[in-house]
């Protein structure tokens, strides 16, 4: 049995700007995991091993830890810190929405400082990762130094 060779559809030329459309789509997908993220990171920020007398919150950590790598990977993989924005803003409002109290009068984030460091907490890991500076491309030409100098 032999089959069709299949036709290459050449190199893609990563240097050409994405269309408007597929930016509007990166930041709407960005925003959307970011709010899931920010929920689901919401509901098990409380979660706490009770050793002897005292309380890890292993919950908190771990959120914390996930909104710092959902941010950088984000902030990686779209090349830009619109699409780290968005994210960030999923998860701040996703924090924000689950500290306001309920309907009965109940909510996920109580006062404490378990619930203060995560209200704070994603806000400003976000900050950080999208203000922190870029660094130049394994790709980017390097001068050499005795050019640099002269």
């Amino acid at each position: 049995m032999t089959t069709a060779p299949v036709a290459s559809a050449g190199p893609v030329d990563r240097s050409a700007p994405p269309s408007p459309w597929a930016r509007i789509r990166t930041l709407a997908i960005a925003a959307l995991v970011g709010l899931t993220y920010g929920t689901v990171a919401t509901i098990g920020h409380r979660h706490a091993w009770q050793v002897g007398e005292v309380s890890v919150p292993w919950g908190l950590a771990a959120g914390l830890v996930g909104v710092a790598a959902l941010l950088i990977g984000i902030r990686l993989v779209a090349g830009g810190r619109a699409a780290a924005v968005a994210a960030a803003a999923g998860i701040v409002a996703a924090v924000a929405l689950f500290s306001l109290p309920g309907p009965g009068g109940s909510v996920l984030v109580a006062s404490g400082l378990v619930g203060t460091v995560w209200s704070v907490g994603p806000a400003l890991i976000a900050v950080l990762i999208v203000a922190w500076p870029s660094l130049p491309s394994r790709d980017a030409p390097r001068t050499p130094p005795s050019a640099a100098h002269a």
